[in-house]
């Protein structure tokens, strides 16, 4: 794989050179631009191959500005690398490059563990899958039950399952708890199971490998945590160990009083911002929200802002984009939470369900989350619920209104009450 630069030395010569794509010449690379005087490279986005060179010349001061392939190649016959060099080195100099958005180092390592840590969660369930799948090669019937087995007595059973114990009675007094609603002897008819060695050590395999996947689940969160405290390196204040029981999937680590101590507020009292949401957001947009101008930029770079499209003047349709930005996710997943909300946002999401339908009602809300977000980041300041209260007699007003018109079209006349 070869990499093509255009670059002008100190005397304004414009030189076109190849390099491979070894580390040792990414370096030769840095030190040519550095020793040409060059403060600003401007370098396409092709898949994670960037990211080597990006990273490298960041480490030399260089200012980076990494293009979208579509932004720039609108015109033909520029489809070689050198061309397609010398083409972005013109438009370099005369500033018409839009740089796309990348979190500064730390954020961008704090995305590659949770990128890690959701595979093996994803992992680990499929993993849990399979061990259901052996439990009912058994006959085991627990999973009618025990609502979860990866509580604490699926779990045990599972163990003794694997250790040798296979009678009923003796899993029961393993397993059996006062806060199973199973009684004991349904619980009992339930163990009685075709307890087959292929059955077993399929099982016994299945469970190692499940413990596999939740100790690199654990042993991502201690990098996880390790990356927020250095986010916090100008904080002395420690923050605590999480008091409360850890279940399933969620982090052990105390996520609420890293990203407060983080972003300089607490967004978990927004509607819909949970921790995981708000840890993904963290790792995708940072905390340096006057990256955006506004907040209209801001949702624009997450697509949640309408797009119309205008001919004569006039509205025709609107523009469908798809993207796979993490953070947009995020917000979605934020406003997609809120159908059962009695809060304001929950309230404006399920009235925009029942009139436009679920996808923009997400949409709308998901905006409403971002530029909320982007306004408490970007000032330090709490989140105030009143603020987005709805005006209930404007509210009254337009479903008046509303009826109005549709009785005055069906034929009846009202009259205003006095």
């Amino acid at each position: 794989m070869l990499m093509v630069v255009s670059y002008a030395d100190q005397q304004g010569i414009t030189h076109l050179r190849e390099f491979d794509s070894f580390t040792q010449s990414l370096y030769l690379l840095a030190e040519l631009l550095q020793e040409h005087g060059v403060e600003k490279v401007a370098m396409e986005a092709t898949g994670p191959y960037w990211q080597a060179l990006y990273g490298i010349l960041e480490s030399y001061g260089m200012e980076m500005i990494l293009v979208n392939p579509s932004h720039y190649r609108n015109v033909a016959g520029r489809k070689t690398d050198i061309n397609d060099a010398g083409w972005l080195h013109q438009l370099l100099a005369h500033g018409l490059l839009r740089n796309s958005h990348i979190a500064p180092e730390l954020n961008r390592e704090l995305r590659h563990y949770l990128h890690e840590r959701d595979i093996y969660k994803k992992q680990k369930s499929d993993t849990l899958n399979r061990i259901q799948k052996a439990l009912t090669l058994m006959n085991v019937k627990t999973q009618h039950l025990i609502s979860d087995i990866e509580g604490v007595a699926g779990m045990k059973l599972l163990d003794a399952i694997c250790s040798g114990i296979h009678e009923p009675d003796q899993l029961l007094k393993v397993i059996y708890s006062k806060q199973l609603k199973a009684s004991p002897e349904d619980l009992l008819s339930s163990l009685k199971g075709n307890y087959q060695e292929q059955y077993i050590n399929v099982l016994s395999l299945t469970l190692k490998t499940y413990n596999f996947f939740r100790d690199q689940m654990q042993a991502y969160e201690t990098y996880i945590e390790r990356t927020l405290g250095k986010m916090l390196a100008y904080d002395p204040t420690p923050i605590e160990k999480k008091k409360s029981l850890v279940r399933k999937n969620q982090y052990s680590i105390n996520l609420k009083g890293y990203l407060q101590a983080i972003f300089g507020t607490d967004l978990t009292e927004v509607e819909g911002l949970d921790e995981i949401n708000l840890l993904m957001i963290l790792a995708v947009t940072g905390t340096n929200m006057k990256k955006w101008p506004s907040s209209g930029h801001f949702i624009s770079w997450l697509n949640l802002s309408p797009r119309p499209k205008i001919s004569g003047g006039k509205v025709i349709g609107y523009e469908k984009r798809f993207t796979n930005n993490p953070a947009t996710q995020a917000f979605r997943m934020a406003a997609n939470s809120l159908w059962q909300s009695k809060g304001p946002m929950g309230q404006q999401y399920r009235r925009l369900a029942a009139t436009k339908g679920a996808a923009k009602a997400i949409k709308a809300v998901a905006r409403k989350i971002a530029v909320i977000f982007y306004n408490l980041v970007l000032k330090k300041e709490a989140y105030d619920p009143a603020r987005i209260q709805p005006d209930i007699e404007k509210q009254t007003a337009r479903e008046v209104a509303r009826l109005q018109k549709k009785l005055a079209k069906l034929g009846y006349i009202t009259q205003k009450a006095a």
